[in-house]
């Protein structure tokens, strides 16, 4: 304790976010939510197995660095007020079931996110008994945003992406 009283935390210090870039990126998509649900988009965030990483930089998008909120984008509590289901962590066999259901009492049109590795294929999960594989095995998936984890500018980025290409 003495040492990192006197050499300060041994964290690596955080690169600086481009204000100007993501704010054109949530406007961006913001626009494009408006063009397709002729409303704001409101995500449901699901957490199928993982180890939380992603759901730091999922917490991210409501920090104050980014804000969605600002931008008319939310994430909301139950999945009957959901657009997109965002999806993260290896799906576990004991949430199967319950991503199932949350992704049946979605109302159409309803789009899914698989955030990060696992979601996507298990991850460094894959293989473990208590893991099914990636969230594809149990819905059908619309996007995917690698990264372990994946910065908050890179699902931003993603859901302008597939927001856009539904607004077409």
């Amino acid at each position: 304790m003495l040492k990192s009283l006197r050499h300060g935390p041994s964290t690596l210090a955080t690169g600086r976010v481009d204000e100007a870039a993501t704010r054109a990126l949530a406007e961006r998509l913001a626009a494009a939510s408006q063009r397709a649900l002729g409303r704001s988009l409101a995500i449901r965030q699901v957490d199928a197995g993982s180890c939380n990483g992603c759901e730091l930089e999922i917490h991210m998008l409501n920090g104050i660095v980014y804000d969605l909120e600002r931008f008319g984008l939310r994430f909301v509590a139950s999945p009957r007020h959901a657009d997109v289901l965002l999806v993260t962590g290896p799906l576990t066999r004991n949430m199967q079931e319950a991503l199932l259901r949350t992704w049946t009492a979605t109302p159409d049109p309803k789009w899914v996110v698989a955030v990060g590795d696992c979601a996507i294929d298990g991850g460094a999960f894959k293989g473990s008994y208590a893991v099914a594989g990636g969230i594809e095995a149990a819905v059908p998936v619309d996007l995917v945003i690698r990264g372990c984890p994946p910065t908050p500018a890179q699902m931003l980025d993603g859901l302008r992406a597939l927001v856009e290409a539904n607004a077409r």
